[in-house]
């Protein structure tokens, strides 16, 4: 799949290598500030208890 990607960017290996981080960068962004904060509230990690 990643193989797949960097073949159809244009440009040469630089213009592709600089064109793929930009892309990693947008989905890691997009991840930390749009899904994992809509997911968050349905998960339970808030509710912690310890039995002693």
């Amino acid at each position: 799949m990643y193989g797949w990607i960097f073949r159809r960017l244009p440009g040469g290996f630089a213009v592709r290598l600089a064109l793929l981080a930009v892309l990693v960068v947008a989905v890691a962004a997009g991840l930390l500030f749009g899904v994992f904060p809509a997911v968050e509230p349905h998960l339970p990690l808030t509710r912690v208890t310890v039995d002693e």
